[in-house]
């Protein structure tokens, strides 16, 4: 989950509206620009983080405050593997085109603790060889594979920000990331609260995105079964962002 504290206690995003965000950040995409199967592409991004479940399992830190992804650290325990292994086997049943990208989005995350672990080196071995398979079958290059994930991580990580409430006061920018062209862009918000993104990459001039966020009005929680059903009976906000093609 994404966890943002506020006066009176948690602003919640859950991962996979979080990732929602980051499929509509796709589709408002400049035409000429978009991977060549955005369709599957935007399927891909909408759906990449499906393994994360708010409602089951630990989500709370050792002093009882909702855990925020960014605070889970450390090398992959034998349980998460399978999870995660799960979630590649399961993306297979929406298209080759799908699971290609969101294995390449695990080898992304898993990548930096190769050598840590012999089960995950298997695991890391796994996806690459699926991924060439994957790439061999759909008839695409590794450099066009290459290119669309550049794209999803893009769209991914500009919803992050949002999310995080990571943009910067006082109109200062912030990198987004780079393409695979090794084009950077950044993102900057505006003293209107509009968003623009330097360079403009999208179709329309302006445009709106939004996100569902729960609010819990408490700090501390005994338990996960506590935390769950306070999510469950929590006030619920629309956060929505303009973004403008606007630099001055």
């Amino acid at each position: 989950m994404i966890a943002n504290q506020h006066e009176k206690g948690w602003e919640i995003i859950y991962h996979r509206a979080h990732a929602l965000l980051a499929a509509q950040i796709a589709g408002n995409w400049r035409k000429s620009d978009r991977p060549r199967r955005i369709v599957e592409t935007v399927a891909a991004i909408s759906h990449h983080d499906d393994l994360e479940k708010e409602w089951e399992g630990n989500h709370l830190t050792e002093v009882g405050t909702p855990l925020d992804f960014t605070l889970i650290k450390g090398v992959p325990k034998g349980s998460d593997i399978e999870k995660v292994r799960e979630l590649t086997k399961n993306s297979r049943y929406r298209g080759r085109w799908v699971a290609m990208l969101i294995s390449m989005h695990v080898s992304f995350l898993g990548e930096g603790n190769r050598g840590k672990l012999p089960e995950l080196d298997s695991f890391l071995d796994e996806q690459l060889q699926n991924q060439k398979q994957w790439r061999e079958e759909l008839g695409i290059s590794k450099e066009e594979a290459a290119q669309t994930y550049a794209f999803f991580q893009l769209c991914d990580r500009l919803s992050l920000i949002l999310c995080n409430r990571q943009l910067p006061a006082g109109e200062r920018y912030l990198e987004i990331g780079k393409d695979a062209e090794g084009q950077r862009y950044d993102v900057i918000q505006k003293q209107d609260q509009t968003v623009y993104v330097k360079p403009w990459p999208f179709e329309e001039e302006s445009f709106t995105v939004n996100v569902e966020a729960t609010y819990l009005n408490q700090v501390v929680f005994e338990n996960n079964e506590v935390l769950a059903q306070a999510l469950q009976v929590a006030p619920i906000k629309t956060l929505e962002w303009t973004f403008t093609n606007s630099s001055d």
